[in-house]
Order: structure tokens, then sequence, then C-alpha cells
């Protein structure tokens, strides 16, 4: 794929795109799992099930069983091991900018790990009061970079989240296969990203 010609901007998911949240997810599992008084592989292998029928698996085991989904854990994540590398390598040729359902704070945990400095800009849900799948979001980060959306790439893990309506303003999109939502399965054309990549490490294939 060529298309560093015209690319100005990188916009990047932040959760099992940029951040490991396994460590969370298994937590989760295992509260869910006690709560409910039923194994953690059970929780598991059903959540799984839910995945791969494209819908949040998690919400939908809790729901299924009765019980309140735990809360998130931001304690448990962790950066991949080729996060940093990878901004660091396309931050020297693009400008990078975030658009995530995070938090407040995500600003602060980007700089606890220590790749702020390779961020020109982060949009996020809690800051801005609009989620993904809204294109609002990926409006505002457009128009706050002075990007036009042909100039963009949007690299995400969710086909729903991040490679639908990422299409639908006219950005390009790569879906990365790793966390929990890799399990999601492309339905139709306008679910299908520009390119499908494994980890962070592939993308440097593609725009270096």
């Amino acid at each position: 794929m060529n298309m560093n010609e015209k690319i100005k901007w990188i916009f990047f998911d932040v959760g099992s795109t940029l951040v490991d949240e396994s460590m969370v997810y298994q937590s989760r599992f295992e509260k869910i799992a006690e709560s409910a008084n039923v194994s953690k592989d059970y929780v598991f292998q059903k959540t799984i099930e839910y995945y791969k029928d494209n819908k949040k698996g998690d919400l939908k085991v809790a729901n299924h069983l009765g019980v309140e989904l735990p809360k998130w854990e931001h304690q448990y994540e962790i950066l991949y091991k080729d996060t940093e590398t990878c901004l660091k390598t396309l931050s020297q040729e693009y400008k990078i900018g975030i658009i995530a359902n995070q938090d407040f704070g995500t600003e602060k945990r980007l700089k606890n790990f220590g790749i702020m400095q390779y961020i020109d800009i982060i949009i996020a849900s809690a800051e801005e009061g609009v989620a993904k799948p809204d294109i609002r979001i990926f409006e505002i980060a457009l128009k706050r970079a002075g990007c036009k959306p042909e100039q963009s790439v949007m690299v995400g893990d969710r086909i729903d989240n991040d490679i639908v309506p990422a299409k639908k303003v006219g950005m390009r999109t790569i879906q990365i296969k790793q966390g929990i939502w890799k399990y999601q399965k492309v339905q139709n054309e306008r679910e299908s990203p520009d390119f499908s990549v494994d980890n962070l490490s592939e993308l440097l294939d593609i725009f270096i």
C-alpha cells in the first residue's frame, strides 16, 4: 500500500491498539465469574462467542448471567511492546492523533506511558462529549488537525467503532487485529478496512 504520498495524519484508537488491555479483561472475566458463581473458563468462552457474533462480549455475558459489569481498571493497562517504536518512527514523517472512547484523563495516562511526545492531538470521548461510532468525533479530530479526510488514516481494532465511521467521513482505514475485538468479522463492503495488520510493527511496512 502506498499511502504515504498524500497522507499527513495518522489517527490511533487507544485500547487494544496502542494499549494492551488483556489484563483488564482477565480481571473483569474473573469478577464476572465470581459474582455469578461460574467458572472463569465459561465466562471467557461465552464472551468470545459473543465477540465472534460482533457483540460486546463482556457486557453480554454479564447481562446473560444477571450480574453487574465490573468497572474498568486502568491500572492493569500496559503498552504493547512495539507501541513506542511505532509512534516514534511514524511521528518523524506524519502528524499523530488520537481518536478514542476513553474516560477522563487520557492525556495523563499517555504521559505516564511515556508516549505523549509523539502525539500531536488527543480527541477523547469523555472530554469531547461525543463517542465513537458517532462520526462527529472524527469530524472534530479532522477540524482540529486542519486535515482533509483523504489525507488521514484511522488505525483501530474495532470494525464498528473505528473502521465504519472513519470510512463514512472519507478517511482511509486500517484494522489492527489484536486484543479481544480481533474476533469481529467483516460482514460487508462498508465494514471492510483498506488494510488489516496483526500488530503495530506491521504499520511501518505500510507507511515507511
